[in-house]
């Protein structure tokens, strides 16, 4: 049977599935942030830790989703290309629903740790619906669905912090893990019943390895493509953790630091809203490389201006232009995977894909963190610049495909 993205044709139930995948991606993104920002204040309560302990434990607790992601990711790929993405997704929302839930009713640092290592484990649910997703649809149409399910995501970003800050400070920091695991458990079942997939299940005997499908491709393209995701990933998260410590010296520490600092991390995510639409629509007509390319270095030209800036407002502005730029990069990312890729190694190769980025967020958060400890803030600014810049040299190395978008 061929696949909708082969045919060209959109599948009966796409619309109800495409909607469904969205919102269940938007509540992933909301339930991450509605949690991950209080995650220390939440192991401060659980015992009496040094100012060293409370940062480690809770870098930890940060991390563990992630290298463990990184490391199962192409298990969970392998069994999606023979399964199908739907039970993927399936399996993503239902474990996830209970660890976050049980993490809410933990009574030890140890108990948190543990939980966010299994919930990286089964994790996955955003990437196998953007795989679902590209199956689904006609490649023409790649670019714009990419893009749209890119802002599920970055939308569930910036409202979990608001939501989950409001309703930490009214009932505790426990009650924000008990409503997303709730939620995650309505994605569970609205992805069982609410979605269709039109996969034709593949034996294991039958399916190509995966040395013979990299042999078939464009290998150099691909790889390339997996570093770009690290290293956008890894730009991001450099910059995250130390956002409202930088606010809160370019303020000298006075006004409503919280406040301004919230802004500042909410820009980029409010312009990648905005500019992804019309993003994704550009890449069906010129193709994602090129708009990959104009990301990049646009996204490189916007950190040399933040690295000197000394207003937070003037840094929320550089930042919001940052985010229409970043609308450009993951989902040309995605899309040319999408168009380079045989529908029945989407599984697999999108959930490599999913360990760079896992690997993108632990390299970031460190190297952000490394930097401003050693250097200052602004230095993380400029060295994340440059990594773009290296980013840009290899994307340009690799071909253009000689395709019709």
């Amino acid at each position: 049977m061929d696949s909708p993205a082969a045919t060209g044709k959109f599948p009966g139930g796409w619309h109800r599935t495409f909607y469904t995948l969205w919102i269940g991606a938007f509540i992933t993104g909301m339930g991450y942030s509605m949690t991950m920002p209080f995650i220390s204040l939440f192991i401060n309560e659980l015992g009496h830790f040094s100012r060293f302990q409370l940062n480690f434990y809770s870098g930890l607790a940060f991390a563990m989703t992630f290298i463990s992601q990184a490391i199962v990711s192409p298990l969970w790929g392998s069994l999606a290309d023979r399964k199908g993405r739907k039970l993927m997704c399936m399996r993503a929302s239902g474990v996830m629903a209970c660890t976050i839930f049980v993490t809410g009713l933990s009574q030890t640092v140890w108990m948190i740790i543990g939980m966010r290592f299994l919930q990286g484990v089964f994790s996955g649910y955003i990437n196998n619906a953007t795989a679902m997703m590209a199956g689904e649809t006609p490649h023409q149409h790649s670019g714009w669905v990419m893009a749209a399910m890119t802002t599920a995501g970055v939308a569930g970003n910036l409202v979990g912090p608001l939501l989950g800050g409001a309703l930490s400070g009214f009932f505790g920091y426990r009650i924000p893990f008990f409503i997303t695991g709730g939620l995650m458990f309505l994605v569970f079942l609205s992805t069982w019943l609410l979605t269709t997939e039109h996969f034709k299940a593949i034996q294991k005997t039958a399916m190509k390895p995966m040395r013979q499908i990299v042999a078939e491709l464009d290998s150099q393209l691909i790889f390339v493509m997996f570093l770009t995701t690290m290293i956008v990933t890894a730009s991001t998260m450099s910059i995250d953790p130390i956002i409202s410590l930088y606010v809160r010296s370019l303020m000298h520490n006075h006004g409503n630091v919280a406040f301004v600092a919230g802004v500042v991390a909410a820009t980029p995510g409010l312009g990648t809203l905005i500019a992804a639409s019309k993003i994704g629509h550009t890449m069906d007509q010129i193709g994602p490389e090129r708009v990959l390319r104009v990301g990049l270095t646009v996204a490189f030209v916007l950190f040399i201006p933040m690295t000197f800036t000394h207003s937070p407002w003037s840094l929320a502005f550089w930042r919001f232009l940052l985010g229409l730029a970043n609308a450009a990069l993951m989902p040309a990312t995605q899309t040319v995977l999408t168009l380079d890729v045989p529908t029945e190694a989407f599984g697999r190769i999108f959930s490599y894909n999913q360990s760079f980025q896992a690997g993108g967020a632990v390299l970031g958060s460190l190297l952000g963190s490394a930097i401003s400890g050693l250097s200052s803030y602004p230095m993380v600014f400029a060295v994340t610049g440059l990594t773009l810049l290296v980013n840009l040299g290899l994307v340009l190395t690799v071909r253009t495909p000689k395709k019709t978008y």
